[in-house]
Formats: C-alpha cells, sequence, structure tokens
C-alpha cells in the first residue's frame, strides 16, 4: 500500500515563500509521476504542478508558472514544491498525488481520477 505524506504547509506573509515536500513509502515511486494539487473550500481540486517519473519533464498551471518549482528525489522517495513570490490566491490545501499509470510518458494531467493514491493535504496560507 502506497502512503503519501505531506509536510511543509504554513501561514506565510505575501511576496514569501514555502517548500512543500511529500514522503512516499510503499510501492515504486520512481516509476511513477508525481504532482501536487490544491483545493480551496466551495472549488474543484486544481493541479498545480507536475513531473515524470524521472524528473525530465514537467508541466505547471498558468497561474504558478515562474513562481513554483515541482521536483523530486527519487533516492529519497520525495517530491517537493518550491512555492516563492506567494500570493494570497495561493491560499489553499495542497496535496500531492500519484498518476496511476507506469512510466506515463505525457504528465501534466488535471483529472484527478488518474491519480491513484493521495496524501492528506497540507493547508498553505498567504496573509495579504
Amino acid at each position: 500500500q502506497v502512503q503519501l505524506v505531506e509536510s511543509g504547509g504554513g501561514l506565510v506573509q505575501a511576496g514569501g515563500s514555502l517548500r512543500l515536500s511529500c514522503a512516499a513509502s510503499g510501492g515504486t515511486f520512481g516509476s511513477y509521476a508525481m504532482a501536487w494539487f490544491r483545493q480551496v473550500p466551495g472549488k474543484e481540486r486544481e493541479l498545480v504542478a507536475a513531473i515524470s517519473w524521472n524528473g525530465d519533464r514537467t508541466s505547471y498551471a498558468d497561474s504558478v508558472k515562474g513562481r513554483f518549482t515541482i521536483s523530486r528525489d527519487n533516492a529519497k522517495n520525495t517530491v517537493y514544491l518550491q512555492m516563492n513570490s506567494l500570493k494570497p490566491e495561493d491560499t489553499a490545501v495542497y496535496y500531492c498525488a500519484r498518476d496511476g499509470t507506469f512510466r506515463r510518458t505525457v504528465v501534466g494531467g488535471t483529472n484527478p481520477r488518474i491519480y491513484d493514491y493521495w496524501g492528506q493535504g497540507t493547508q498553505v496560507t498567504v496573509s495579504s
């Protein structure tokens, strides 16, 4: 059974930075693309960033391009989301998720149904 545990969320002022981590256990982490989603109450969960199984391809939502960076360390079974120049509209619960397809060649799928494991989420709050 795969488990994903996020950490690194918190309260930060606008313009600040946070780095989220997602530690995976179980399964073969290095063979699956990973993604970060976020959700605010009353809205659908939206894709923030995704990274291929070997880290050579990434995809970002337009709203975070140039500010957020997704990366992974397969030796540590961990995926990261570096968030810079944070804005109040980035406030949300952030979730990491594992793509359900072994070594999928295209990353950035926005349909949550293609992801088979999810973390419990970590709250990010950006104050103005």
